[in-house]
């Protein structure tokens, strides 16, 4: 094939648009090929596997005169050496693209590390929890998770990852800490999988390993003990006296301390022959609506606690503030400040009421449960929240104010009559 160099840079410039298209050739099968509107395309016309077809190579002045018949004597290259320059120009551009993809999938993998993708989770799923559990799960993640794989990608972190960082805490003796951790690990990696952050979760399926530890018993003073318990809380005189107060009500009614702290005066029925708390589902650990009876004593400890906390709202308040219901540790600090440090806790009371109930053989097993809203074998009670054995739980709550009086009055441990 002939090259015959026809053009020039100013016959080009100086042709002009017709009505219809028109081509000026350059030789070698190139032409400009110029529309009714003004604009200039390069063009190669040649055959390949017996078939006519049309290289374009750009527009000018983009594209000069010089750059085409260099793209001409390039494409006719590849014609002799059997390569279709439109399939190749193709699959360059297409090589482009799959390496611009590649690229960009690249960065991702390694801007979304764990810390960012773990944050994302976070902050969806905090919408939902309290300010307590938001800062716990977000100390864990930040001492237990973030130093081994904050900066990692997420999408290269392992199943060997994950268990060695869970080891850390296992070898700490922190085997609580890393059954939670375990549960948010698995958590995090089921969104970044959704998110296609990660190909699969490297944290299911390590319950078989990190499983959950047993739970501690709660500690609690020997039943012998309680008398000079109950004795040191009436004649403290430095304590605030709503603090004394919150203490009694805890062990005459005996119900986990998150119930007491939440109490509210209008969830109280106290103006009738019959009082009752009535604990909402929402402040009770199995989520079901729980039914205590009041005893006369507990009734007046209400009564000299309204003058503390007024007749609306918490009816333990913070002495600071009344807004807002009493700390979690309130008693419990109290407890220790009386002697008890490391030897009771306030859960432990639930314990000694049902030791004592249970041991005077007064009381069916069945109802003392009721009362402090356990699980009975496997199956919920869901009837505690009803008036089952109502009556009877009033009759034993009753037995149990009158016999802690009478240990107060006596000093000691009597008779469980």
């Amino acid at each position: 094939m002939n090259v015959t160099n026809k053009l020039t840079e100013l016959s080009i410039k100086q042709a002009k648009p017709k009505e219809k298209q028109y081509k000026l050739t350059d030789g070698g099968g190139m032409y400009l090929r110029i529309y009714p509107n003004g604009s200039k395309y390069w063009q190669l016309k040649y055959r390949f596997d017996g078939k006519q077809k049309t290289l374009s190579f750009g527009v000018w002045p983009g594209v000069k005169l010089i750059e085409a018949r260099e793209k001409r004597i390039e494409a006719l290259k590849k014609i002799k050496q059997g390569i279709d320059p439109i399939k190749d120009k193709l699959e360059k551009i297409n090589n482009n693209l799959e390496k611009d993809r590649q690229k960009e999938i690249e960065e991702q993998r390694i801007n979304n590390t764990f810390y960012k993708v773990s944050m994302e989770w976070y902050k969806r799923q905090a919408l939902q929890w309290t300010e307590k559990h938001s800062v716990d799960v977000l100390n864990s993640l930040k001492f237990h998770v973030y130093p081994y794989l904050g900066e990692r990608p997420i999408s290269d972190i392992t199943k060997k990852d994950v268990i060695a960082t869970l080891r850390e805490l296992e070898s700490e003796g922190k085997h609580e800490t890393c059954y939670r951790v375990r549960q948010r690990l698995e958590a995090i990696f089921d969104y970044a999988e959704i998110e296609e952050h990660c190909l699969s979760n490297p944290a299911r399926g390590l319950q078989k390993i990190f499983f959950k530890p047993q739970p501690k018993s709660h500690a609690s003073i020997p039943i012998s003990e309680l008398p000079s318990f109950l004795q040191k809380i009436i004649s403290d005189t430095e304590a605030f006296q709503a603090t004394k107060l919150a203490m009694m009500f805890m062990v005459h009614v005996f119900v986990r301390s998150k119930s007491q702290r939440l109490a509210k005066w209008n969830d109280f029925e106290l103006d009738c022959d019959e009082p009752l708390w009535i604990v909402p589902a929402l402040d009770m650990k199995m989520g079901i609506e729980l039914h205590v009876p009041l005893s006369p004593q507990v009734v007046k400890i209400l009564e000299e606690m309204e003058q503390f906390s007024g007749p609306d709202g918490y009816v333990f308040p913070q002495v600071r503030n009344p807004q807002k219901a009493m700390s979690a540790n309130t008693l419990q600090y109290y407890s220790n400040r009386l002697g008890y440090a490391g030897r009771n806790t306030i859960h432990g009371f639930r314990s000694v009421a049902s030791t004592v109930l249970n041991e005077s053989k007064k009381w069916h097993p069945d109802v003392i449960e009721l009362q402090l809203a356990h699980l009975v074998g496997n199956k919920v009670r869901r009837a505690y929240n009803r008036a089952e054995h109502l009556e009877e739980r009033r009759r034993m709550m009753e037995w149990w104010s009158n016999y802690l009086d009478s240990l107060i009055a006596h000093g000691e441990v009597n008779h469980l009559n």
